[in-house]
């Protein structure tokens, strides 16, 4: 119930702003490297402020406006292409920028883990990854869909930090 109070008052803002800003009639569609809110948690509105790029498609360009990233750090990242893991692109981002700066890219610019198969490693490179979460994560295997992850790890923390984890993960 109050997840469709806050969606009809947040809808609601949404059509006043575009009416004041006159961007009524335009849509902005996301792109192929983002992923959609509607996968990520229909009507979470921390989720639907987050889109997180995949490394192995997004463009160089559509990776250098992200926070921490500059287009050097994001023609080196699609030169290390295809990433057959988050650990490998990990990797990469430490051959051309601090740790912390990887940190900060990893955030919005990812290789999804599967849940059934990644290793420890690869979880814990999820920004916000604890210690517990990474054994709740691996606890639940094999995981049949992503409604299962969401009631599993929806155990441990709210709908808008479930909503998060899924921009990270795949199956």
């Amino acid at each position: 119930m109050r997840k469709q109070i806050l969606a009809a008052a947040l809808s609601g803002s949404v059509f006043a702003l575009a009416a004041c800003s006159g961007a009524a009639d335009e849509t902005v569609a996301p792109t192929e490297t983002e992923t959609p809110v509607s996968e990520v948690g229909a009507g979470d509105v921390a989720a639907e402020t987050s889109m997180v790029m995949n490394a192995n498609s997004a463009t160089a360009g559509e990776m250098a406006s992200a926070t921490g990233m500059t287009p050097e750090t994001a023609e080196a990242i699609v030169s290390g292409r295809p990433y057959a893991s988050v650990r490998d692109l990990n990797t990469k981002l430490l051959e051309v920028v601090s740790p912390e700066e990887t940190t900060t890219i990893l955030k919005s610019i990812f290789v999804p883990v599967n849940l059934n198969t990644a290793s420890k490693e690869e979880l814990q490179l999820i920004p916000g990854m604890t210690d517990k979460m990474e054994h709740e994560f691996e606890e639940y295997r094999p995981y049949e869909n992503m409604e299962q992850f969401d009631r599993e790890i929806g155990k441990y923390v709210d709908a808008a930090e479930v909503a998060r984890f899924r921009n990270y993960v795949t199956l």
